[in-house]
């Protein structure tokens, strides 16, 4: 467990660091592609037939779809489908000027498909493609204009049926076409959002379908809720002009009742005739949860009667599923366990809020499974009320499955927005902090540790501006003779997930992990104990004062209660940086570094992302994330950079970079020679999401803009060639292979660590290597405020947060004076 830190001094934050760099990188694609042989001729007249018999079809479209006045686009979707042994040219497929869009693209096996609007008319660009195939075009200069990079790819055309627009598990689709269940319905948006919005509303009437009067918006998507059977919506396929994917809405969102009871004790009376009241001057902890019954005498004091909201006055604002007034307690207090005998009076330097978003079953069913909509609901409520404090969401509801694996969905996307304060122009962006999701199969239990490879972050855990928070535990007596904790101290809670499984591309969650219980085992089978779960608050007072609860629910509301602990010492610091210092604070327990590092050699690169899958970058601890020492600092910078320009001629190009100079210990770093140091940098952003299926698993198509960090190296030898290698490596960056060298010492390096917006790495090393090293670049690379330009997001700013720390065991050594003296100087 952390220790008590003797050495408290303020971190230090800088101010005007940064030089502004113009910035050179080339947009993304990567070398040719190798295409496959196919006989032109054949091959040729082949989709030219399958596009001749596609325009009756569309000519039908178009009627039917002019007969039900559908305003939002006349045409027809065709699917093409990828040749199975090379990628499918899918970008090629789209064309704004001819207002032809792709959709959706999905990959079943190696096979892709993309799904396009062809508006009425429009055909004749691809039969035009095709007969430049035929013909084997070339331009004046004998350049080929074949189109052959995207014909080579297509094995065929078709018009689009009703499961060619699914982009979810295919098991998902009931067996039976007459099922009726809640569809997630994805629209484009075209010229006019609701136009297209409503156009869909008349095609699910005519269907017979219900669709909800809630939806979610996002750049180029909006998201409907849409109640009916397969068989149902089958009928208007000639009319779906305006469907971009479907998927299936997520089931009830799981809630955990706590699981016994603690005893109780007098003690209870004398913390709170003790305890120092916070004024309502500071950050307060917000809970998007089950409601909080603010009469358990020791939540009364930190959450005032008006500062309870509901996303629906029907449910109320009380905690029925004893849930929120459990979390309540751990956000404000942390365990309770920890109170029991404390002499020193309670201080609470936070005070907390609640919106019930979920009823009281603890579930939300029927048109209520717009998740998406009912949590921006859920933040809007505080927010109306009390506009101008200081507060970090937190919320322990999940859905029920991770079938997601990563992928955005409009929960997550939601969050990421709300995050990134898209509609208040990115003044006030928030902190989210989200449980993973859990782990309540026993089955599962019996085979921990294997079992935490499989059982994955559960929707909306994948939002890239959040803390997603895993649960550990240092819970290992039962109090029962015949039961085993199956979680060794200091390793991961059976109830935690993960995100081993998940694509690269996405990022690396959890981000941290708190403590969230552990499970009790003997020869019949696991289960929870008491015992080994977390004592907090009863919902129902009256009867009992204590429960206990567990998991990754727990967790979340420990996360969040560090994170007011820092808003309250640095009330200036954006939430990103509070994100950031969450994560710069973790390190991993040594069970979790026996359980996923190898036990002889050194660890590589991928045996530190198969630990963050797992453990995210460990148990954050309050005193790093609050203060610095002498051996021990940190530097805070925050700033903004303008990732792109529009040039020209040349479209949307890269614009600048940052260089920061540190304000460094050379001479005490040279000094100390070999003597081993450590420094950890984290570089935390919001981004804002553009969650269209349209390549979803290219990290290009969903954040706004990606920053990356790198630090000067001792073979760099003045700060124009560090400049200069940076420009040189971005040409190769984007998919993470970089053309310099490799630089040693990183725990993940460059082509690990940047996943997600949140990115951490760690160098271990000599102090006289490190005393080459203050410079810091932070720089951008691609997202679709640069790829696609038709949205005029590219002259936005981003801002990003800065942690670097050095570390040495040497405690003789004063590092933060030195520092703290260079800083003096130069302000």
């Amino acid at each position: 467990m952390p220790q008590e830190q003797a050495d408290k001094r303020p971190h230090l934050v800088l101010h005007n660091t940064s030089e502004a760099v113009p910035f050179t990188a080339r947009s993304p694609g990567g070398g040719p592609t190798l295409l496959p042989e196919r006989e032109r001729q054949a091959h040729g007249q082949a989709l030219r037939g399958q596009l001749q018999a596609l325009k009756p079809l569309a000519a039908e479209a178009a009627q039917a779809q002019h007969d039900r006045g559908l305003e939002s686009g006349v045409g027809l979707q065709i699917e093409f489908e990828g040749q199975p042994d090379v990628e499918l040219a899918f970008q090629s497929l789209g064309n704004e000027r001819k207002h032809i869009e792709l959709l959706s693209v999905r990959k079943a096996g190696d096979v892709t498909y993309a799904n396009v609007f062809v508006p009425d008319g429009k055909l004749s660009h691809f039969e035009t493609y095709v007969a430049d195939y035929l013909a084997d075009r070339k331009g004046e200069s004998g350049r080929s204009l074949d189109h052959k990079a995207l014909i080579h790819t297509i094995a065929s055309i078709r018009r689009a049926e009703l499961r060619a627009l699914w982009t979810d598990d295919p098991a998902l689709l009931p067996a039976d076409a007459a099922t009726p269940f809640w569809w997630e319905v994805w629209l484009p948006v075209r010229e006019d959002r609701q136009k297209v919005v409503e156009d869909f509303r008349k095609l699910a009437q005519f269907a017979g379908c219900e669709v909800s009067t809630h939806q979610a918006n996002f750049p180029e998507r909006t998201v409907v809720m849409m109640y009916g059977s397969e068989a149902q919506f089958s009928q208007s396929v000639m009319l779906l002009n305006c469907v971009a994917e479907l998927r299936k809405a997520k089931d009830t969102a799981e809630f955990f009742d706590g699981m016994g009871v603690e005893e109780q004790g007098a003690w209870m009376d004398d913390m709170l005739a003790h305890a120092q009241w916070p004024a309502a001057e500071v950050p307060y902890v917000c809970l998007l949860d089950s409601g909080v019954n603010r009469g358990h005498p020791m939540l009364a004091p930190l959450l005032d009667g008006l500062d309870q909201h509901t996303v629906s006055p029907a449910w109320g604002i009380d905690d029925t599923a004893n849930h929120g007034t459990g979390l309540a307690g751990l956000a404000a207090y942390g365990e309770l366990t920890a109170a029991v005998g404390q002499a020193a009076p309670v201080m609470p330097t936070h005070r907390l809020e609640s919106v019930k978003l979920v009823s009281d079953e603890g579930a939300n069913v029927g048109d209520a499974k717009h998740h998406a909509y009912l949590f921006a609901e859920a933040v809007s409520r505080p927010e109306i009320t009390q506009p101008d404090r200081q507060r970090v969401f937190a919320t322990a509801v999940t859905a029920s499955d991770y079938r997601d694996r990563g992928r955005p969905s409009s929960w997550s996307a939601m969050l990421d927005r709300l995050a990134a304060d898209v509609d208040g122009g990115g003044e006030t962006p928030r902190l989210f902090v989200l449980a993973s999701g859990n782990t309540r199969d026993h089955a599962a239990w019996m085979t921990y540790p294997d079992s935490l490879s499989t059982n994955l972050v559960h929707d909306p855990g994948q939002a890239w501006n959040a803390l997603t928070v895993g649960a550990c535990t240092h819970k290992v007596d039962t109090e029962i003779p015949e039961l085993a904790a199956i979680a060794a101290e200091g390793g991961l809670s059976p109830y935690t997930t993960t995100s081993r499984t998940w694509d690269s591309v996405w990022p690396l969650k959890p981000d941290v992990v708190f403590e969230g219980g552990n499970v009790g085992r003997d020869a019949l089978g696991a289960a929870g104990v008491p015992a080994l779960n977390l004592l907090t608050t009863h919902n129902l007072p009256d009867e009992r004062l204590f429960t206990t609860t567990n998991a990754t629910s727990a967790a979340s509301a420990l996360c969040a209660r560090m994170a007011a602990q820092i808003m309250a010492e640095y009330p200036q610091l954006r939430p990103e940086t509070v994100r950031a210092l969450i994560v710069h604070a973790a390190e991993w327990t040594p069970a979790m570094r026996q359980m996923f590092l190898p036990a002889v050699g050194q660890p590589g690169k991928q045996d530190y992302v198969h630990l963050i899958r797992h453990c995210g970058w460990g148990v954050p601890d309050l005193g790093l994330a609050l203060w610095s020492a002498g051996n021990s600092l940190s530097l805070v910078i925050e700033d903004a950079v303008h990732p792109y320009a529009k040039e020209q001629g040349r479209g949307v190009v890269s614009r600048d970079m940052h260089l920061h100079a540190l304000p460094w210990p050379k001479e005490e770093l040279e000094a100390l020679q070999n003597t081993k140091v450590q420094m950890r940098v984290t570089l935390s952003y919001f981004i804002e999401p553009n969650p269209s299926a349209r390549g979803s698993g290219s990290k290009f198509h969903y954040p706004s803009h990606r920053l990356r960090f790198d630090i000067k190296r001792p073979l760099d030898a003045s700060v124009e060639d560090f400049v200069a290698r940076i420009n040189a490596a971005a040409q190769q960056e984007d998919d993470g292979a970089p053309a310099n060298p490799r630089d040693p010492g990183w725990y993940l390096g460059d082509r690990q660590r940047h996943r997600g917006s949140v990115h951490q790495d760690v160098w271990e090393g000599t102090a006289a290597d490190l005393a080459s090293r203050g410079f810091i670049a932070v720089y951008p690379s691609a997202g679709w405020w640069r790829t696609r330009p038709a949205l005029e997001r590219y002259a936005l700013p981003a801002r990003y947060s800065l942690i670097v720390s050095l570390r040495t065991e040497q405690v003789d050594v004063d590092l933060y004076n030195v520092i703290a003296n260079k800083i003096a100087v130069v302000t």
